[in-house]
């Protein structure tokens, strides 16, 4: 058994460059678009059905999470190449990131698993993570998960933020560590 590494709510987000389509790279835990916090979403790539879907309804998301001032970015470990022909796919506004390495995967606690062919992919990539990183660079809330089928509801997810960023001194939930 492998021991990996679990992220602490409340502790400092670490930092995670990856890179856009135009070449330029992006600090993945800063906010963006006039935003004081950032959800970063990770998905599996190019070869995952359910991360497309995801992918979308998260941009009908944009306006609500604009509202309370959260930005978002998502992320996978696909190629430059896998990233624009993903994008034929997708129909979002949102920065996405392309290059996710294994070192970050494990950084931020990931699950990471192997193509079953080389037809689906042909590098280990992560299973889906949500981040939310709040004002002071701090992790505020996550959701990481080892199949592609077990994510929060994006309805939920906004509802749940928006309620916390309407509150005064709003606890971050499961700071106690072990």
């Amino acid at each position: 058994m492998t021991l990996s590494i679990k992220l602490t709510t409340g502790s400092p987000f670490p930092d995670v460059d990856a890179k856009l389509i135009d070449g330029s790279t992006v600090n993945l835990s800063k906010a963006h678009g006039g935003a004081d916090w950032q959800m970063i979403v990770v998905y599996r790539g190019k070869h995952c059905p359910l991360c497309i879907r995801y992918l979308n309804l998260l941009e009908e998301h944009q306006s609500a999470l604009k509202g309370i001032g959260v930005s978002v970015s998502a992320v996978s470990a696909d190629s430059k190449d896998q990233l624009v022909e993903n994008m034929e796919k997708l129909n979002i506004t949102y920065p996405i990131a392309y290059g996710l390495t294994e070192q970050q995967m494990k950084q931020l606690g990931l699950y990471i698993s192997q193509p079953r062919t080389e037809q689906e992919t042909d590098h280990n990539y992560s299973e889906p993570a949500l981040f939310v990183i709040n004002e002071l660079g701090n992790l505020q809330a996550v959701n990481i998960s080892n199949t592609p089928f077990l994510r929060p509801e994006l309805d939920v997810v906004v509802r749940g933020l928006a309620f916390v960023r309407n509150q005064d001194n709003y606890p971050i939930r499961g700071t106690v560590a072990y």
